[in-house]
Formats: structure tokens, C-alpha cells, sequence
């Protein structure tokens, strides 16, 4: 089940979000302030953000930024029919899509599933998925939950190698060969050094990569 978190200072306009939402098999989760809403981004996995504008103490504008900082959820914006600006600035400041007050049902749930569709269909263009890991071709970072880890040209080689193949050993001279494009003046050592720093790097990001990225004696390596 997809969550929602809702961001609103008013409980009436929270309770009417959900009331729309939730009979379309939506989980939503309430947040009455800017505050609480990213404390529960950072605690759990969300899939798309409703963002009321003006709330007192930390403004819509605000709690976007800093959640842009930290992850990359969609993000819709609500905003009164005539401001117009707050339109222009909300998607300034990294918002996906905007809804106007007043709204009813019918377009709050299509801009939802429209906008869970386009980042849908770029997660399949863009990563490979593996379980909770998000393998991003694009920005060459490793995702795990709310945690990501940017990766260097070979580690993502490695990774990508090991993600999209979960639990087949690979030796170390496929990899070598997967990372270094057949380069036979490589030491086979180095994959060795590249596996080691990777999960030297993953492990301090909070990754639970011991799980994951394992050593098969003898022969080389495998994911899962």
C-alpha cells in the first residue's frame, strides 16, 4: 500500500485529504506541522507528500527545501486558487505538481496517480531494483531506504554487475572485466581493494551491507 504523508496545520484539511485518499487504497499519515512532517520522513518510507503552503513557524516553501535536502518524494503543493506565485515558487524549490484550493476528489486522486506513475516509469528507466536498494544509472548512487551513497564509476560497475544478478557468484576476472572493459594490465588484487573500500563506504553510510554483498571463498562475490 502506497503512504501519503499529509502535511496541514489544519486538522479538518488533513482529515478531508484522508477522507479523500484513503477509500482509494491510500495509507495516509498526518502531520500537523512542518516540524513533525520531516521528523516522519526521516523515520519512514513515504511515497508522495501533500504540502500545505501556509502553516505557522515553518511555511510549506520551508519544509519543501528541507526535504528536498534529504530524499527525493514526490511533492504536491496546496495552494489558494489566486496565488499564483505561491505556484511559481513552490515548484522553485523543488515541488512536483500543485493543487488548488478549493479541490475535489476526482482531481486530487488523478494528480496523485499521475504523478506516482511519472516517477514510476522514471525509477524503471533510471535504476535497477533489488528489495529495498535503488541502483540509480543516473546519478550512480545506491539507495537504501532513506539512505544514499554516491558511488564511484567501478563501484557502480561492481554493484550493477552484482544487484541485477542477485545470488550468482561472480569470480573475480568477471568482474574485472565488467568494471575495467577487459583491461588485462589490471591486478585481479584490485577488485579485492574496490569491494573492500565499497563496503567500507555503504557501511558507514548505514547500509546493512553485510547482509547483502557477500564473499564466496575462493571464487569471488555475490549479492544476497
Amino acid at each position: 500500500m502506497r503512504k501519503i504523508l499529509l502535511i496541514d496545520d489544519e486538522q479538518r484539511m488533513l482529515n478531508l485529504l484522508e477522507l479523500f485518499l484513503a477509500p482509494h487504497g491510500f495509507a495516509c499519515l498526518k502531520a500537523e506541522s512542518g516540524e513533525k512532517g520531516i521528523e516522519m520522513i526521516q523515520s519512514q518510507q513515504i511515497d508522495l507528500v501533500i504540502l500545505d503552503i501556509m502553516m505557522p513557524f515553518m511555511d510549506g516553501w520551508e519544509v519543501c527545501e528541507m526535504i528536498r535536502q534529504q530524499v527525493n518524494v514526490p511533492i504536491i503543493m496546496l495552494t489558494a486558487r489566486a496565488d499564483k506565485l505561491d505556484v511559481v515558487r513552490g515548484l522553485d524549490v523543488g515541488a512536483d505538481d500543485y493543487v488548488t484550493k478549493p479541490f475535489d476528489e476526482g482531481e486530487l486522486v488523478a494528480r496523485v496517480n499521475a504523478l506516482l506513475r511519472r516517477v514510476h516509469k522514471q525509477e524503471d528507466e533510471n535504476t535497477t531494483v533489488n528489495g529495498e536498494f535503488i541502483l540509480s544509472h543516473y546519478t550512480y548512487s545506491l539507495k537504501y531506504r532513506h539512505v544514499e551513497a554516491y558511488l564511484t564509476l567501478k563501484e557502480y560497475s561492481i554493484i550493477h554487475t552484482l544487484i541485477s544478478n542477485p545470488k550468482r557468484t561472480y569470480t573475480r576476472e568477471q568482474l574485472l572485466r565488467t568494471a575495467w572493459n577487459y583491461n588485462t594490465y589490471t591486478d585481479i588484487r584490485t577488485v579485492d581493494s574496490h569491494i573492500r573500500n565499497l563496503r567500507e563506504k555503504l557501511k558507514a553510510a548505514g547500509f546493512p551491507i553485510e547482509e547483502f554483498l557477500h564473499t564466496v571463498w575462493g571464487i569471488g562475490y555475490k549479492w544476497g
